[in-house]
């Protein structure tokens, strides 16, 4: 790999184009490398976990799939877009560990799934910081990871890139080589079980809605009973 002088190396900023950084890390600008790890890393990583379930192993992946792709800089052509040609790189890697594992992808018949995402975007909209809010949406982003991981792979990696990163269904079919239509079909499917994942969990919790009891139960009853009998309501001495 031929390095680029130092005098030749012009600073990176968050502005510097896609097509730029890929030219200098071609030529050994490692600076130009991590720039583009950092741009993507997000987006790469949920795709690597997408198809591994596995935090540990996408992120193994994203590691092997990175030093391919700086490995291959200099085929990358500027007229395909950079986040696209490495997502495809990412997917390869990681369905490659999948094979090699023969990991069992779970039936489509038992999969148990939620969650239309716009729900999301709109706890989002004027996001609130109180204590309990904040739990809240931790803990609805837990359960989201964990329904979207029951999603069969060939569902769940188009879902991630489609909903999650808002990768148009273009650029989908580009990454995963696959038709548009494919594309379309198997968001619709993924969303859909979301949705019938999400009418599940919330039959579950109307049961339990405004709970009133333990805790909560003592300290009413206790505050009552202390006003009665200051009140001269209780006969209680």
């Amino acid at each position: 790999m031929q390095r680029v002088p130092h005098q030749a190396r012009t600073p990176i900023t968050k502005d510097t184009a896609d097509a730029e950084l890929a030219k200098r890390a071609a030529c050994g600008d490692d600076a130009a490398f991590e720039a583009i790890m950092r741009r993507y890393n997000r987006r790469l990583f949920r795709t690597a976990r997408s198809v591994l379930n596995s935090d540990v192993e996408a992120e193994d992946a994203l590691q092997d799939a990175y030093l391919h792709a700086w490995r291959a800089m200099g085929s990358f052509r500027a007229e395909a877009q950079l986040s696209t040609w490495l997502v495809r790189i990412v997917v390869n890697e990681a369905a490659g560990r999948l094979r090699r594992k023969k990991a069992q992808l779970i039936p489509l018949d038992t999969a148990m799934t939620t969650f239309e995402l716009s729900s999301q975007a709109s706890l989002a909209d004027e996001p609130d910081q109180a204590p309990d809010l904040v739990a809240m949406r931790a803990q609805l982003r837990v359960l989201l990871e964990a329904r979207i991981d029951l999603l069969p792979e060939i569902f769940r990696t188009v879902f991630m890139l489609r909903a999650i990163e808002e990768m148009s269904v273009e650029e989908v079919s580009q990454a995963l080589e696959i038709p548009e239509s494919t594309v379309r079909t198997r968001y619709f499917r993924a969303r859909s079980l979301m949705r019938e994942g999400l009418a599940r969990e919330i039959d579950v919790a109307l049961s339990d809605a405004f709970a009133f009891d333990g805790a909560r139960c003592d300290r009413v009853v206790a505050a009552v009973l202390v006003s009665g009998r200051t009140d001269g309501l209780s006969t209680h001495t």
